[in-house]
């Protein structure tokens, strides 16, 4: 049966599943268009964070829509998709967060100063909603981004 503990600091346990909500740590990521990059950064870090952060993704000027591209790669990986969308960055500018970070030199330049206490990293990816060629060498350009995004985050959650 599920239960309650209070103890130091707020806990929810679910058998097999604890949130430590004292610990959980938000990270927003940002790019331009907040249509493939940053929205899988968000999945990626919500599902690999292993319960230590909630992540987000806006737009220094959102599209509107998370390209099909996006949705087709993290779909084919597993991931859940569902209520992803494109979101600009004014919906977090009120919000605390603990990082930022931006994941393309646009994004970078347009970014708004944080307070002190928010971390702000830039991990540069190339932009697979600009990249040009066939239907499939759009996919395999969008693949390759993924990984990139995917080992990037990794790496983060090993320091």
């Amino acid at each position: 049966m599920p239960r309650l503990d209070m103890v130091g600091a707020f806990c929810l346990s679910i058998p097999s599943f604890t949130i430590n909500i004292s610990t959980m740590q938000t990270i927003l990521f940002i790019c331009t268009g907040n249509s493939a990059r940053s929205v899988m950064a968000e999945v990626l870090m919500n599902e690999l964070g292993d319960g230590g952060y909630r992540a987000f993704s806006a737009g220094a000027k959102p599209t509107g829509e998370v390209n099909p591209l996006t949705i087709e790669i993290l779909k084919a990986h597993g991931h859940k998709t569902a209520g992803i969308r494109s979101k600009p960055l004014s919906e977090f500018l009120d919000k605390d967060l603990d990082i930022v970070v931006t994941v393309c030199d646009s994004a970078r330049e347009l970014c708004p100063i944080w307070p002190k206490k928010t971390t702000v990293l830039h991990w540069g990816f190339d932009d697979p909603a600009a990249f040009e060629g066939t239907r499939e060498e759009k996919l395999t350009f969008f693949e390759k981004i993924y990984r990139q995004i995917r080992d990037r985050i990794k790496r983060f959650l090993e320091e």
